[in-house]
């Protein structure tokens, strides 16, 4: 008798990432109109999500009557079969939006915005999308506010800096007006950068006043990053003046301070977790006071930013953090030794670093974990030594990580001038640093080679960004990468001049 045949069970399709993520998502308000636009963040989903900048610009445009969706790059765009590029309200191709913002934090998400333009049939280089059959490309984002030129080749016009008060007559002028029309109206807005019309120069950067602040996320996402969070801005801009950082360039005097009641009203009933954006959010006066009220009202919290020397001086930020929900108590040290860390203009000292490990033994944190910069100007072996000899004592009180970056020199800051320790260099410091950490601190690096891409995107010009495309198209190896970009003719690297 012949043996009868189980019948298979057929395979479930694959779940659709969008369908979960949509109907996980609280807060997410869209209303379909005739102004359709599209905000594309030039990454995947759970960092898009992640950026309050991105959300907030979302929600401006929504007030102001536009129909903005969503777009990210797919999870899956370097695979062989990618998924379509579509927005998430309505599933549309990019294609069909006439005109789509993109939201850029740091250079080599360059590298998402060339794959997310390929993957949405459109052109990436603007030379190549001269007609009307193509939308318009407006830029805006964190990396306006140091060198953007690289992103100049690909898209129509920039909004540099605060966007807050010019996002909706730039969209207004790309949704309605012929192209020089368009043109020159952006041109003359605050921060409005048209590379047809200014070529490699920038103008100064828009200036937000105080009438929409603080810069808040309405849309909870699960799957982003920083899980289910809501993001409001506690205070904007910095009053320090480290000389590696680009926030140092404030806009409107320095730090803008959000009083704790205006931050408490604006938290919406169903969030249950509360992040507080600021680059110096640490020194918001009355942190303490805010995060005890938050805490107290059974939320999480969290805080995008925190200086050792503050949570030294004010030890109950570390209490508060603890209790609403923190397992790593995470400060920044930026150089390896005392004497950079003068010279940069950080004001940490080894005694704000030890009291933060004494403060998470105390508290019952994960890990400390310390972010490090290698390669910083004038920077030795006996620095590094230096920082071998902190981070043991560090790790004798508690657990301790340490997270170390390749410094990379940005525009307009005061190191902008400074050049790229080099890649050998970097490796040979940070080999040193484990040898003298092994089995004691833990070392998590970032790599020196992408290091070196970022700071060649950081000085470049529009050729730089032409070379990013051409190393995508190559395969996206540091080898297309370094090959693309060395054949840029050395007069053709940097098209500014720092001040001597």
């Amino acid at each position: 008798m012949a043996r009868r045949r189980r019948a298979r069970p057929k395979s479930a399709a694959p779940e659709d990432p969008i369908v979960r993520r949509l109907a996980s998502e609280r807060g997410n308000v869209f209303t379909p109109g005739p102004a359709r636009v599209a905000m594309l963040y030039p990454s995947p989903y759970r960092a898009g999500m992640s950026s309050l900048g991105f959300q907030w610009v979302l929600q401006l445009l929504r007030q102001a009557g536009f129909a903005a969706e969503r777009a990210f790059l797919p999870d899956d765009a370097d695979s062989p079969k990618p998924s379509p590029l579509v927005t998430y309200e309505t599933r549309s191709p990019l294609s069909r939006f006439p005109v789509i913002g993109v939201s850029l934090a740091y250079e080599l998400e360059l590298a998402g915005l060339v794959k997310a333009l390929d993957l949405a049939g459109i052109p990436p280089l603007r030379r190549d999308r001269e007609d009307d059959r193509f939308p318009r490309i407006v830029l805006g984002g964190p990396l306006t506010f140091s060198n953007p030129l690289p992103a100049a080749p690909f898209v129509d016009a920039m909004i540099l800096g605060e966007a807050d008060d010019v996002v909706v007559p730039a969209f207004g002028h790309a949704l309605d007006d012929d192209r020089a029309t368009f043109e020159q109206a952006i041109a003359a807005l605050p921060g409005g950068y048209v590379p047809r019309i200014h070529g490699t120069r920038l103008p100064a950067v828009a200036k937000a006043s105080d009438t929409t602040l603080p810069a808040r996320g309405p849309i909870l996402a699960p799957e982003a990053e920083l899980t289910d969070m809501f993001l409001i801005e506690g205070e904007r801009g910095c009053h320090r003046q480290c000389t590696f950082c680009v926030m140092r360039r404030s806009t409107n005097g320095g730090m803008r301070l959000v009083t704790p009641d205006r931050v408490l009203d604006l938290i919406p009933e169903q969030a249950q977790r509360v992040g507080l954006v600021g680059a110096a959010i640490s020194d918001h006066p009355k942190l303490v006071g805010l995060l005890d009220a938050i805490v107290s009202s059974g939320r999480g919290v969290g805080v995008s930013s925190l200086r050792a020397d503050r949570i030294a001086r004010k030890p109950d930020i570390a209490r508060l953090l603890r209790a609403g929900g923190y397992q790593t108590l995470t400060v920044a040290s930026d150089a390896a030794s005392q004497r950079l860390r003068r010279t940069i203009a950080k004001g940490t000292t080894e005694k704000h670093l030890l009291e933060v490990s004494r403060l998470a033994s105390e508290h019952r944190y994960r890990l400390v974990k310390v972010y490090m910069m290698l390669g910083v100007p004038d920077e030795t072996d006996e620095d590094i030594d230096e920082l071998i000899d902190l981070t043991l004592r560090m790790a004798a009180i508690h657990p301790t990580v340490l997270g170390v970056a390749p410094f990379v020199p940005k525009r307009n800051t005061p190191l902008d001038t400074a050049q790229y320790a080099g890649i050998k260099l970097v490796e040979q410091r940070l080999k040193r640093l484990k040898t003298g950490l092994k089995g004691k601190a833990e070392v998590r690096p970032t790599s020196a080679r992408w290091a070196w891409i970022e700071a060649m995107l950081a000085k470049g010009g529009p050729e730089a960004g032409e070379a990013v495309m051409k190393a995508v198209h190559a395969g996206g190896r540091f080898a297309d990468w370094k090959r693309a970009l060395t054949a840029i003719p050395e007069d053709r690297q940097s098209p500014w001049r720092p001040p001597s």
